[in-house]
């Protein structure tokens, strides 16, 4: 087991000189295009109970750059579990990684966390005349982009990889697995597609 940074460099060796070079302060024109193209973003976060990793998506550009060092992320509505929330109150450091469809680049931000409320805000993200119940502030420390060899490996954008949904587990049946026989997997199942549609904002 490896237990120490010495360790893990003596093994790896040293990152080379461009990994370093890329990551800036600030979001640039490039970064800016690539979050602005982005429909999926992963944040991540840590608190008290541990850490978060949560999927946001939305149409291109949901995630707006404010300015060079300042980001906003609208939070749709979700299973109000809160966990990245929570986080953020308590320790406001967080990352997100941007994925967009075809292209084999993602973008890194390295940044803390506010909550607003201000209607500013809330008005500003409106979709279909829907607010957010509030927007994620995202104050940039750092940003850099990932080469594509995470993609390439595995495949993500070739469909002949595409796995068949009925496969694996639906759902519904997920859900009966942890909450018992009684549960009606197959009603919500049914149920899920309309639902999802409807309650998208």
């Amino acid at each position: 087991m490896l237990t120490t940074i010495e360790q893990l460099e003596a093994l790896y060796g040293q990152p080379h000189e461009r990994a370093l070079r890329k990551e800036i302060a600030y979001v640039n024109e490039d970064y800016r295009a690539l979050i602005e193209a982005a429909p999926f973003v992963v944040l991540a976060t840590t608190g008290p109970d541990g850490v978060d990793c949560s999927p946001r998506g939305d149409a291109p550009g949901f995630v707006r750059v404010v300015d060079e060092h300042t980001l906003a992320l609208p939070d749709r509505i979700g299973n109000n579990r809160l966990d990245s929330l929570r986080n953020i109150i308590v320790e406001p450091r967080l990352a997100l990684l941007f994925i967009i469809p075809g292209v084999g680049e993602s973008l890194r931000v390295n940044g803390r966390g506010r909550i607003s409320t201000a209607p500013e805000w809330l008005d500003s993200f409106a979709v279909e005349g829907k607010l957010p119940r509030s927007v994620l502030l995202i104050d940039v420390d750092a940003v850099y982009f990932h080469c594509s060899r995470a993609l390439v490996r595995s495949k993500l954008w070739d469909p002949a990889q595409h796995v068949d949904r009925a496969r694996l587990p639906s759902a519904g049946e997920m859900l009966r697995r942890v909450s018992g026989a009684d549960f009606d997997a197959a009603t919500y199942d049914r149920e899920l597609p309309e639902r999802v549609r409807t309650t998208l904002y």
